[in-house]
């Protein structure tokens, strides 16, 4: 797509769509313009349109570029074009972004960190489980790498298929996918708290569940608690609005390695990736009924009544 004017209107999918100043410097050091990262939007579109469907949408916009300053949207702007849909959400009328066009169009919003929930408008109960294995700081990565794969073998030995994804920042995200309306966050919560604590007890010198930052000193901290109603999480394929261009990254299980860097996963990178390599989540959605996290949470229930037994 080359756009050459201040203003341009493009046809997407039978909706107008307006791209302005598509030669504005939204990533600077990487030289990516508004216009690189529309194209980026588009190529990926595929893979994550489906994470973003029947989703409110909190967006962290930079319409100056990532040098300029920032500020989280929930509300759908009044100027939005009428093909935008929203969902009224505890009086906040939310963006649902629905096809490419809406994409498109928040690309041109400077709209690059796009964070969603753990449940559909469909739903009051979280569509998957994610632990956000969270590094004190990007030089800890290696720390996120060993949560992981421990976490990995724990899920492995439970019969639960899992995924994984680069934070885009400094850590990992482990996602278990689940049937739709089926289990609650109190359900969830059950498990994410296990495993925690379980973490902590195998590795106390790495992992920590303490939300104070001031007294986690140099260990990981394991958010169990960050999965929960109201709480998102930067999506599949997200920009992140850093001046490395970094992408919330879904990785093959075999890249999760000591040598695995999250700096490696860009814009300028990512499209080539997956026609190379494919979309490590291409099964996700199908995987959300092949689980068997019924089994694992009655287990849990039950240990919990017989560990309260006197």
């Amino acid at each position: 797509m080359v756009l050459l004017k201040e203003r341009n209107r493009v046809l997407i999918e039978g909706h107008e769509v307006d791209i302005t100043h598509p030669d504005k410097m939204y990533y600077p050091k990487k030289k990516i313009t508004k216009l690189s990262y529309i194209q980026y939007l588009i190529d990926v579109s595929a893979y994550l349109l489906p994470f973003l469907k029947d989703r409110v949408l909190t967006a962290i916009r930079y319409p100056r570029g990532v040098e300029g300053e920032s500020f989280y949207q929930k509300s759908c702007p009044e100027y939005a074009p009428d093909f935008i849909k929203t969902y009224l959400h505890e009086d906040i009328e939310y963006i649902v972004v629905s096809d490419l066009a809406t994409l498109v169009w928040l690309g041109n919003q400077g709209a690059l960190d796009l964070h969603i929930p753990f449940n559909s408008i469909n739903s009051s109960y979280p569509s998957e489980i994610v632990f956000d294995l969270d590094p004190p700081r990007r030089e800890d990565f290696i720390l996120a790498v060993e949560a992981a794969i421990i976490l990995k073998d724990i899920l492995d030995r439970l019969e639960i298929p899992s995924f994984i994804k680069t934070s885009g920042n400094k850590g990992l995200q482990v996602y278990i996918p689940l049937p739709e309306a089926t289990y609650t966050y109190e359900d969830t919560r059950k498990f994410t708290e296990f495993i925690a604590n379980y973490l902590v007890k195998i590795e106390p010198k790495w992992f920590t569940i303490e939300r104070i930052k001031k007294n986690r000193g140099n260990r990981l901290y394991v958010d169990y608690l960050q999965h929960a109603a109201g709480k998102t999480l930067i999506a599949p394929y997200s920009a992140r609005g850093n001046e490395e261009a970094s992408v919330a990254t879904p990785l093959f299980w075999h890249e999760v390695t000591r040598s695995l860097k999250p700096s490696a996963f860009t814009i300028d990178n990512l499209p080539e990736r997956i026609r190379r390599m494919g979309c490590p989540f291409a099964d996700f959605f199908n995987t959300k009924t092949s689980q068997s996290f019924d089994r694992v949470l009655e287990g849990l229930i039950l240990s919990s009544q017989t560990s309260k037994t006197p």
